[in-house]
């Protein structure tokens, strides 16, 4: 009994030792909590101090960095061609803008200048000139002032270069651009007085019709009229001049259709007809088909001078024609 007794007091004083112990040690750790809490704070005070935006416009890009870099503000950069060369390199814009104040740390947006799109004139000679007015507009968008303008009307003669190819320019290819400058260009209308060979279109069908057109130097004014005994649907019956006269390119030959005079509830015979402005020389024409199954297909691809076109079709009922020129979709029209 009396062992039990010694051990049990033996415990208590080891409790209370130990006890001693785990109160040091909580009073260490708080200690360093607060410690760590107050450097924590003020690291916190020290990130979020506020700074001016200092004004970097018009400075080059290194220099505007180093400006930053001072302000422990750092950039975030955006590039675009300017107007002049000579703000290659230096900052268009920025955002804040200057004397803003904000946090230290912040990024600040700035647009700089990669140059101009060109600087030098290209040598369009020898190039279409529907080429070169889209190669133009591509190159100086809404957000950059045109370098280059195209000084019209464009002065057209002949020449024995395809007909809509520049033959001369000024100024003359590889120029310095250091200013906006107007482009003179001449192009040529196809050689003078050049024949083509009038095609046999009588009896053959619309679209060996719209073959022989897809190949020829001439325009053909078609118009139709109600089939009669002996003849075929949807077939050319007459034309003038005949075949094998030789005329002027693009001059142009009278034919005459035999429709049905009742379309079918499938297909819808006709001729498309659209008064185009006159060209200074022939311009590439094609006609296409969207058939109700959304089926696209080309009928006709012809080079003509503008004025009167007629362009015979039997399609599908309430198919779309479309009419392009020079690539751009210029007409839509449905089939009834």
């Amino acid at each position: 009994m009396k062992n039990l007794w010694n051990d049990f007091q033996d415990f208590l004083e080891s409790l209370q030792s130990n006890g001693k112990s785990l109160l040091i040690l909580s009073i260490g750790l708080i200690i360093l909590m607060g410690i760590i809490t107050v450097g924590v704070f003020f690291l916190s005070v020290k990130g979020s101090e506020e700074v001016m935006v200092p004004d970097v416009v018009g400075k080059e890009f290194t220099t505007a960095c180093l400006d930053m870099e001072v302000k422990e503000l750092y950039p975030r950069i955006q590039l675009r061609y300017s107007n002049s060369p000579d703000e290659k390199g230096r900052v268009l814009e920025q955002n804040p803008k200057p004397g803003t104040i904000v946090k230290a740390g912040k990024r600040i947006d700035l647009v700089v200048s990669r140059g101009v799109v060109i600087d030098r004139v290209e040598n369009f000679v020898g190039q279409k000139l529907d080429d070169v007015k889209m190669h133009l507009q591509s190159l100086f968008t809404s957000s950059v002032k045109a370098l280059i303008v195209l000084d019209e009307p464009v002065m057209y003669e002949y020449n024995t270069a395809e007909a809509g190819t520049i033959i001369a320019q000024e100024p003359p290819a590889d120029t310095n651009i250091s200013e906006p400058i107007k482009l003179k260009l001449v192009v040529s209308r196809g050689p003078e007085h050049e024949k083509a060979k009038v095609p046999n279109l009588v009896g053959l069908s619309i679209n060996d019709t719209l073959l022989q057109m897809n190949r020829s130097k001439v325009v053909f004014e078609f118009t139709s009229r109600p089939i009669e005994k002996g003849e075929k649907p949807g077939t050319v019956v007459s034309q003038i001049p005949n075949d094998g006269s030789w005329v002027d390119t693009y001059s142009r030959v009278n034919a005459v259709l035999a429709y049905p005079e009742n379309s079918t509830d499938e297909e819808v015979y006709g001729i498309f007809t659209e008064e185009l402005p006159e060209y200074a020389y022939a311009l590439q024409i094609k006609l296409e088909v969207i058939t109700p199954e959304d089926e696209r297909y080309q009928i006709a691809s012809i080079m003509h001078p503008g004025g009167l076109l007629t362009i015979p079709y039997v399609v599908p009922r309430n198919s779309i024609l479309v009419l392009s020129i020079y690539d751009k979709e210029a007409i839509r029209r449905t089939v009834l």
